[in-house]
């Protein structure tokens, strides 16, 4: 009996200890994020310059700056040719700005050499999907960046946010609130009385109701049966119906919009955020920060100079591992706007002195080359820095790297594999470049 009350009091003490260290083993909740409510339009301060100017008649330019929802031939081209239906009088031309794969952390720092310097009436700004995985702090930033940005250049440019959805947000959505991004992008949208659109309600409506599959296995069988193929993988939208639907709620939106506000330059008022990026720029690279075995590629030519002229200033390709990138910077933020692709390399990449974890330029999408870029520098107290970017001798483990429903174009197309180089196309910067 004694033994047993020994061991009931030894295991209660085992407890006790056990759960006097649990606050400690265990980490905290997280608090639930706060969702905006989901609306298909909050007008706001309306696009009162934009239609004024369609209305009047002369040259509108609207620019479309997104990922590869908005760079497919889908509600960009759609809602270009009802402006262009709509105000015949105007001679209604886009600014193309979209690429895919890229999120307003990009977008921020090419938003004027690819949108602005074409002097845009409107501008349509769609990253909700690809800054899905993106903290709010860095959306406010990116995005309060381009407002501001935006209306330095020309305060009568009229801002429009465009919301789109994947996957992982439809439930969300279903049930009423916006994804994580869209409601950073809402908190903008709100301080600077931008309007902003979520063309994704009526289709997360209808499947609701059952009535439209978002992600379909078998888009014959489904249309089949009465039903609205949205997509096949659950992020691009079919041009022939998700599409569709996209352009119609901008649409039924921008009728709407119509009555409100007057025409005025917009006010640039005092920031959301101090440390938003409305300086950052996207900056050429020249000769003189090159050493060793580099070749400019003539956008003339079928390579990607060529398929990418209209992206990047200049492309230059690093052809072994005497080339690299030396500069000095006075700056707080330095990415590297560059190519990833089948046969780019390995970098080695050192900041002042320090030697950093190597970045190889393909990643397990590359069975084909496409724009990206990469953070080399984040230093918010700003501050003179020394970088230099080697091609290293190392080649990356392509193989591992691909996904593996990618690997079989690497067995039947070894060559296109086999060089490791980096295509290098400007300097993602807030700060200067010394000389």
């Amino acid at each position: 009996m004694e033994c047993r009350r020994y061991v009931g009091h030894q295991f209660l003490i085992i407890v006790t200890l056990l759960l006097s260290f649990l606050p400690l083993a265990l980490p905290a909740q997280k608090p639930e994020e706060k969702l905006a409510p989901a609306v298909e339009l909050t007008p706001r301060n309306g696009l009162p310059n934009v239609l004024a100017k369609l209305n009047t008649g002369g040259e509108v330019r609207i620019g479309y700056l997104g990922g590869s929802i908005t760079a497919a031939p889908g509600w960009r081209v759609k809602t270009l040719a009802w402006f262009q239906s709509q105000y015949p009088k105007a001679q209604v031309s886009e600014i193309n700005a979209a690429i895919g794969g890229t999120g307003s952390g990009l977008g921020v720092f090419r938003v004027g050499e690819h949108v602005l310097k074409h002097q845009p009436d409107l501008l349509f700004v769609e990253f909700a999907v690809n800054d899905a995985g993106t903290d709010p702090a860095t959306i406010h930033r990116s995005m309060e960046g381009i407002v501001r940005q935006t209306w330095q250049a020309n305060p009568n440019t009229d801002i429009c946010f465009v919301y789109t959805f994947s996957a992982p947000m439809l439930e969300d959505l279903k049930n009423g609130k916006f994804s994580r991004s869209a409601t950073a992008m809402e908190d903008i949208a709100n301080h600077y009385h931008i309007p902003s659109i979520h063309m994704g309600l009526e289709v997360a409506q209808l499947e609701k109701d059952g009535k439209l599959v978002y992600q379909s296995t078998d888009k014959n069988a489904d249309t089949a049966a009465g039903k609205i193929v949205f997509s096949t993988d659950g992020v691009h939208p079919l041009v022939e119906t998700g599409h569709e639907l996209y352009a119609a709620a901008v649409i039924r939106s921008l009728e709407k919009i119509k009555p409100i506000g007057k025409p005025a330059p917009h006010e640039l008022i005092a920031p959301l955020r101090a440390d938003n990026s409305e300086k950052a720029r996207l900056i050429p690279i020249q000769k003189s920060m090159l050493k060793g075995n580099w070749t400019l590629l003539d956008p003339t030519q079928d390579n990607p100079g060529k398929r990418h002229a209209a992206r990047v200033p200049s492309l230059w390709k690093a052809n072994d591992p005497t080339a690299c990138l030396e500069i000095t910077v006075n700056g707080s933020i330095l990415d590297m706007y560059d190519l990833v692709g089948p046969d780019g390399g390995q970098l080695n990449i050192t900041v002042d002195g320090e030697l950093k974890k190597p970045v190889n330029r393909i990643d397990a999408h590359c069975t084909y080359d496409r724009l990206s870029s990469f953070r080399v520098l984040t230093a918010p107290e700003g501050g003179l820095h020394k970088i230099k970017i080697q091609l290293s001798a190392s080649a990356p483990d392509k193989k591992n790297i691909l996904f593996e429903r990618n690997r079989p174009d690497l067995e039947a197309n070894p060559a296109k594999y086999a060089n490791n180089h980096w295509y290098l196309g400007g300097l993602l910067l807030i700060g200067e470049v010394l000389p």
